[in-house]
């Protein structure tokens, strides 16, 4: 964490030498910032921040993959008068445990369209999802797991 607030300082370092603080410039300086830091990492001393900037940004685009497949699928349901809609509701059995991995995997699934976050079940083994095209329902959890789940596990490590 404190690498990330040194890059921020890096950003604001930079928007200020240029005596604008636009958006570009602050993105720009990041980008710089992050650069310098990844090139300082190996002269002072080995550190995760870039790991976990690529893990959570990989996290980002699985999101929105996720997001736009579903989009179009909830589209085609919607606008085709035959659409072989079968809706379920799954418990999926977690492998994250703390509170944070918990809310953001049930976030990410409720935000996806065709998808719901039910509840959480006390002991925090199960999460209950309701879905709207559920014909395989083994695929299904398997999908959840491989793409949202694996990828929050990662980046809260």
């Amino acid at each position: 964490m404190t690498t990330f607030l040194l890059n921020i300082m890096l950003s604001l370092a930079w928007a200020a030498l240029l005596g604008e603080f636009s958006t570009t410039n602050m993105i720009a300086g990041f980008v710089l910032g992050a650069f310098t830091l990844w090139v300082m990492q190996y002269i002072v001393s080995g550190t995760n921040y870039f790991i976990k900037m690529r893990q959570i940004i990989t996290l980002v685009a699985v999101f929105v993959w996720a997001l736009i497949q579903s989009n179009l699928r909830v589209a085609i349901s919607v606008l085709s008068p035959l659409d072989k809609m079968r809706p379920g509701i799954i418990a999926l059995p977690l492998d994250i445990k703390s509170d944070g991995e918990i809310t953001m995997l049930a976030n990410m699934i409720t935000l996806t369209p065709g998808t719901l976050s039910l509840d959480v079940s006390s002991d925090k083994q199960t999460l209950y999802v309701h879905g709207m095209h559920v014909h395989d329902l083994e695929a299904f959890k398997q999908d959840i797991k491989d793409s949202f789940e694996r990828r929050v596990r990662e980046a809260f490590e």
